[in-house]
């Protein structure tokens, strides 16, 4: 057989091969129109699996190296300027939404969506905050259990409201030189920089303008990103950083941006919807305007 022959033969094949799995794989992303019990049964199992092996994990990988102690709460409202508190609304939020969406895949009825997948950011890291109250190093806190339900509020909320997310939480981060000074604590390199220094994170709350403009010429995809960050924290405390001899000042930071809503670009391909969705939860880099108490300053691009 000819090389020519051979290499027609193969990508024919191949083209012939990834049209099917593509053709499949759009069937399978494609949500269900009625109640698909095994599609359902399939994302309770798995969800069940992930967060008890996840709190399995974290009891043995985390909280084994501290010491264990009664139950007892602790008020850590005024720590890291609420960046943490902040985080928690985001998780709760993100994660009620995937929740929420696994479920529409499934044809679960619109209620169900909202009582059993929209509170699944909420169940389980209140689970994470029990497991903090028994925790030495840590405690309950009733602040974060309060985020958490502002996250999960977020989204039923505007379902109930507007049945559609009119308004939806992002994330962005930046590398500070903060975590260079104390990587115990703000994180040693990348990935856990971005979970551990509130230095370089900024969360975005994106109002899709169109959603509130129906009959404007205002484009779907875009939405307004107005954005809270902090810098100058080693620590969670102001008075420890003193300890520490920092010579920047805390300050809190606000921005003014616009952003791409990836759920709102028309397609007919599932899977094409499915990566533009889980990249809608990431601001994209923008022009934006940051204000705080040492006056404003414009940034070219800003993530």
């Amino acid at each position: 057989m000819g090389c020519f022959k051979l290499k027609y033969i193969l990508c024919l094949f191949f083209i012939t091969f990834f049209s099917f799995s593509q053709s499949k794989l759009e069937s399978f992303l494609t949500p269900s129109d009625t109640l698909n019990k095994p599609r359902r049964n399939a994302i309770i199992i798995s969800e069940a699996s992930i967060m008890g092996a996840s709190l399995i994990g974290l009891n043995q990988l985390w909280y084994a190296d501290y010491p264990k102690s009664k139950f007892h709460t602790i008020d850590d409202s005024g720590e890291w300027l609420q960046m943490d508190k902040v985080g928690h609304v985001f998780s709760s939020y993100q994660m009620g939404r995937l929740g929420a969406e696994t479920l529409h895949w499934a044809g679960v009825s619109k209620k169900d969506q909202l009582i059993y997948g929209a509170t699944l950011g909420f169940g389980f890291l209140t689970t994470v905050e029990v497991f903090d109250g028994f925790s030495e190093e840590w405690g309950f806190s009733w602040t974060d259990v309060l985020a958490n339900g502002a996250g999960t509020g977020l989204y039923v909320g505007q379902e109930l409201l507007w049945n559609e997310q009119r308004m939806m939480l992002k994330f962005s981060f930046h590398q500070t030189h903060y975590a260079m000074q104390r990587p115990d604590k703000l994180g040693d390199g990348f990935l856990e920089q971005v979970l551990k220094d509130y230095n370089g994170q900024t969360y975005w709350l994106n109002i899709n303008l169109h959603s509130f403009f129906k009959e404007s010429n205002i484009p779907k995809w875009l939405d307004l990103s107005v954005g809270y960050g902090a810098d100058g924290m080693l620590t969670g405390l102001k008075d420890v950083d003193n300890q520490l001899l920092t010579n920047k000042e805390r300050n809190r930071q606000f921005y003014l941006s616009f952003d791409l809503n990836l759920s709102k670009i028309e397609t007919k391909s599932h899977l094409l919807r499915s990566i533009l969705d889980v990249f809608n939860v990431i601001k994209m880099p923008f022009p934006a305007i940051e204000f705080s108490k040492n006056g404003s300053v414009f940034h070219l691009l800003y993530y």
